[in-house]
């Protein structure tokens, strides 16, 4: 499991807005490109976003599905990415009303990709998933401004 962390200067409800929101998705989660969808009630348990990975014209669709939700401190996602793979993903915010840490957890479930050993995963995982919070940040800033 990879983990990785970093703090936001807004309170966790703002920061979860921004996650509450599918249509912003790839505006913070670095590969994915473009969003074809959201469920109704997203972020509810069950709702999925429908989305596509990779440079245009080479992209793979796929989805990203709400495992549990806890409205503004938790939200836990199954990635899908098939053929190359399926990750679940970890977002927990906490702090007090002008912070908020976030740390986000990966682990590949499924797929090749699991194959890799974990020192290898974080290798590749870890700066994407810190560039990731790093967008999801200047996002949660951008809005509040």
């Amino acid at each position: 499991m990879v983990e990785v962390k970093f703090v936001v200067n807004a309170p966790a409800k703002q920061v979860f807005e921004v996650l509450a929101d599918g249509w912003l998705y790839t505006n913070w989660v670095v590969g994915a490109s473009h969003i074809r969808d959201v469920d109704a009630g997203w972020p509810e348990v069950g709702t999925r976003i429908h989305h596509s990975v990779g440079l245009w014209p080479m992209t793979i669709d796929d989805t990203t599905e709400v495992l549990a939700v806890d409205p503004p401190r938790l939200l836990e996602l199954r990635a899908r990415l098939w053929p190359v793979g399926m990750a679940a993903i970890r977002l927990e915010l906490s702090g007090d009303e002008t912070t908020t840490e976030i740390r986000m957890t990966e682990e590949i479930t499924g797929g090749p990709g699991r194959m890799l050993p974990e020192a290898a995963q974080a290798l590749m995982l870890a700066p994407r998933n810190t560039e990731s919070l790093s967008r999801l940040a200047d996002l949660v800033l951008g809005r509040a401004a």
